[in-house]
């Protein structure tokens, strides 16, 4: 989108019957990246990553009458990502009964990936990331690459800043307790 982003404005769009459907392509064009972003460092493949990302959109589309404009359209869109990555990774695990052995093959599957292109040292980071619970894996996800503070966190999760501390901290010390291992 080459227009400077104006929040309100696009608010007042996508109200608007006769803008919304081009209101609504602009704001799929401004947040796709990072939204992909978020649900592909959680789902880590690109093919399920994009299901996902079209899944938001869509509840996104069909929602936008039930959006009050309390929060920021990306907080929603975030929050509805969120919602269907965290979906998407339930179904997976209750279809794969995904354990340690299973973590660890979906992470080892980033060396095939097209779309990785990282080093050992990178490689090893989604091991041990992909190792974490899902919250946990979520809360690293936002702070360490989005480098999202915690009182937006709180707002995007649900979820108070105290906790979303533990959390990291938590997501860290295991992390670093997987290099340790590996030295």
């Amino acid at each position: 989108m080459n227009k400077k982003w104006n929040e309100q404005q696009m608010v007042e769009r996508l109200r608007d019957e006769r803008l919304r459907e081009v209101a609504f392509t602009q704001l799929v064009d401004h947040f796709k990246e990072q939204l992909y972003w978020q649900i592909r460092r959680m789902v880590f493949s690109h093919d399920d990553a994009d299901d996902v990302l079209q899944n938001t959109f869509i509840k996104a589309w069909t929602g936008l009458d039930g959006f009050r404009g309390d929060a920021k359209l990306s907080t929603w869109l975030f929050r509805i990502a969120n919602n269907e990555t965290l979906n998407f990774l339930e179904r997976q695990r209750q279809a794969l009964s995904l354990d340690d052995e299973a973590a660890m093959g979906i992470a080892a599957s980033l060396e095939s990936d097209p779309y990785f292109d990282g080093d050992e040292t990178e490689r090893q980071l989604q091991e041990a990331i992909a190792s974490l619970p899902d919250k946990q894996r979520q809360v690293f996800n936002l702070k360490y690459f989005e480098e999202m503070k915690y009182e937006d966190m709180s707002d995007l999760l649900g979820t108070s800043v105290g906790a979303l501390k533990a959390s990291y901290h938590h997501a860290v010390k295991k992390i670093a307790d997987y290099f340790g291992s590996r030295d």
